[in-house]
């Protein structure tokens, strides 16, 4: 029997697994170019290592939460140029919309969690982010269903659209401010300042900001005697399977824990579709996806058929390391947790490797 926080994550899931599929029309484009735009939309809660296809160990977290800060006091007005390069002026953010499950996090976690009115779907943590009114898929968003709710910010990344909608709540006159989303480990402190800066509270987005830039830093191993290597591959039933690149969120993150990313020995940018001689060829040690992605193609046994995963070192272990999406592609304030399981989890792999020479 799940709660009903869980229910709720569950029925985001399935709902976001039905968006999968009809994506490509809702954008009117079926190409793999903006993938990690999209993968960033979608999430789960656990995470799941496996040292055997068949009979996988799992640990369920929901990775570390920087002390969320008590009671702050916004400074208002709030003047910003967004990444668009838009002045925006936030009067109240006693009504606050974000329009990114991850960003959804960063509010909650700088406290302001309670004045938070709806989220898109791609929010399902923290649990009160999950549970609360929905105005749809961010990348398929409606000014009508937003006005809804009389929002007094409305906070999004660069995906967040289409973008006829952005532009008909600034006419509305709703603020909107676009975030930073950048991957890389100067990414998730970048985008606490932001939002932060945009509710008036800056200084306490620092504090933030520079807790999570210690996380990472932390859990980031600087040298590792040996990088098992690591596809990361972005998953959608039987429609779509990428490898991702080095413009993805998680190349970053592989770097950091220790790891070899495929996408630098196949000099990938953006993503490429599965390849069976190609995954012989770099021989993984690891395979890492997003939890909603593994389940998407039947968990491990229907990963291991896609083509050629089976017989690469990774496939022959079982070495499948899966997170929560929202968790792994979204660089938010827990992403330093997600380089400390990562790592632990390669640091299986090297030892195997070392013991099997």
């Amino acid at each position: 029997m799940f709660s009903s926080s869980r229910a709720s994550t569950i029925g985001k899931r399935l709902l976001l697994q039905w968006v999968w599929f009809l994506f490509p029309f809702l954008i009117g484009c079926a190409g793999s170019a903006t993938v990690d735009d999209v993968a960033s939309d979608l999430s789960e809660v656990p995470i799941t290592t496996a040292s055997s296809a068949e009979e996988p160990k799992v640990t369920e977290t929901e990775g570390e939460q920087p002390g969320v800060i008590n009671e702050p006091e916004p400074i208002l007005p709030a003047i910003v140029t967004d990444l668009t390069g838009t002045e925006v002026i936030v009067n109240s953010v006693d009504r606050i919309i974000p329009l990114d499950g991850t960003v959804a996090e960063v509010v909650f976690a700088l406290g302001l969690g309670d004045r938070v009115v709806a989220t898109d779907l791609s929010a399902t943590y923290p649990p009160e982010a999950d549970a609360l009114p929905e105005i749809g898929y961010q990348r398929a968003l409606t000014a009508e269903s937003i006005a809804t709710y009389s929002p007094t910010v409305l906070l999004a990344t660069e995906i967040a659209g289409p973008p006829g909608v952005i532009d008909d709540l600034r006419r509305l006159g709703f603020p909107v401010v676009i975030v930073p989303n950048s991957s890389g480990p100067e990414g998730p402190p970048e985008k606490i300042r932001a939002v932060a800066k945009a509710l008036g509270i800056p200084e306490l987005g620092e504090e933030l900001a520079n807790r999570v830039a210690q996380g990472i830093s932390e859990a980031t191993i600087a040298n590792p005697t040996s990088r098992p290597r690591v596809v990361s591959l972005y998953l959608r039933g039987a429609s779509t399977q990428l490898v991702l690149g080095r413009n993805s969120a998680t190349h970053w993150i592989i770097e950091a824990a220790g790891g070899e990313s495929v996408a630098e020995v196949l000099d990938i940018d953006s993503s490429e579709s599965i390849s069976a001689e190609g995954l012989m060829v770099v021989a993984p040690d690891v395979i890492l996806v997003p939890s909603a992605g593994l389940e998407s193609v039947g968990g491990p046994d229907g990963l291991m058929a896609i083509g050629g995963l089976s017989q690469t070192p990774a496939g022959k272990h079982g070495a499948v390391a899966h997170f929560d999406d929202q968790w792994l592609l979204g660089n938010g304030p827990r992403v330093g947790s997600v380089i400390e399981q990562l790592a632990a989890f390669l640091d299986e792999a090297r030892q195997r490797k070392e013991e099997s020479r």
